[in-house]
């Protein structure tokens, strides 16, 4: 069952996750396909997300390609994952993440 999420709306949403995991993937050279999952400690700044040093390897990707996902679990198995995509860009060793679309997201288990 997936429920939408208002970009708008994404601060009151991430409010009930501890942590998030960034998704990303380059689009060409070697590590063309591989994906990179860092767990982060985003800060939420409107519609823009601060992910503060998530690593060289996300930053490459990110840099490569900026379509990325955030992945926030929930503690509770029964309980919503919000999923956040965007488009993120470098700043100095921080990534911030532009959101375009967002959804809340609980398995069918």
């Amino acid at each position: 069952m997936s429920i939408p999420v208002d970009v708008a709306d994404l601060p009151a949403a991430v409010a009930g996750f501890e942590q998030a995991f960034l998704l990303t993937t380059p689009r060409n050279g070697e590590r063309a396909g591989r994906v990179k999952a860092v767990s982060v400690a985003p800060v939420v700044e409107g519609g823009r997300v601060r992910l503060p040093g998530p690593g060289r390897g996300t930053v490459l990707n990110v840099q490569d390609n900026p379509e990325a996902t955030l992945l926030f679990a929930p503690t509770d198995p029964a309980a919503h994952s919000l999923l956040v995509d965007g488009r993120a860009e470098v700043d100095g060793d921080d990534v911030v993440l532009v959101a375009t679309s967002a959804v809340l997201h609980r398995s069918h288990a």
